[in-house]
């Protein structure tokens, strides 16, 4: 499978929200905590190749993501692998003893908007607030138009690389974690 997704990002959370509700999309998934980890060898072999392997708490539920280096381009594309998994502890176990560790956690509270062919995220974040297209090329181009963007301002970067860009003026540590 192949993820394509840009970041658009807005001053307010009540800014987004405005703008999303001019497009009419249907709410797909109510606003809840998502906890990632992404995980990596001792040495960063994973970062090194731009790969990353994430284990997302959503809820009840658990998520173990692959996803490999992106495409240059406008868009970040890359491949993506993504399962289900009944346990996180025990796959974080599983991880470990792999020889896996955790080398970055995240946490934003989503909401989701959006049909088959592009799902939009309204992501809060203690770095910023972000509305995350991914699905069709021409769909996400469409519908950032829609909301007053250009490809110019388009973000690609991760949350890792966002909270390494902003996170120590904002005083959030090593994490991109929400006050406990």
């Amino acid at each position: 499978m192949v993820e394509r997704e840009i970041k658009l990002e807005y001053p307010t959370l009540e800014a987004a929200r405005a703008a999303i509700g001019t497009l009419g999309l249907p709410a797909l998934r109510p606003r809840r905590l998502q906890d990632d980890a992404l995980y990596d060898t001792p040495d960063g072999s994973l970062r090194a190749r731009s790969c990353a392997l994430r284990l997302r708490r959503d809820g009840e539920v658990a998520v173990i993501t692959f996803k490999g280096p992106p495409e240059p381009g406008m868009m970040k594309v890359r491949p993506e692998f993504e399962t289900g998994t009944g346990d996180a502890a025990t796959t974080h176990a599983i991880f470990e003893a792999l020889g896996y560790r955790v080398a970055f956690r995240y946490q934003k509270y989503r909401e989701e908007f959006g049909d088959t062919t592009c799902v939009l995220a309204l992501d809060e974040t203690p770095v910023g607030i972000f509305v995350e297209l991914e699905g069709q090329e021409a769909r996400i181009t469409a519908l950032a138009e829609a909301l007053g963007f250009q490809p110019a301002d388009y973000l690609t970067a991760s949350y890792s690389r966002l909270h390494a860009e902003r996170g120590a003026a904002l005083g959030l540590g090593p994490h991109m974690l929400f006050p406990a």
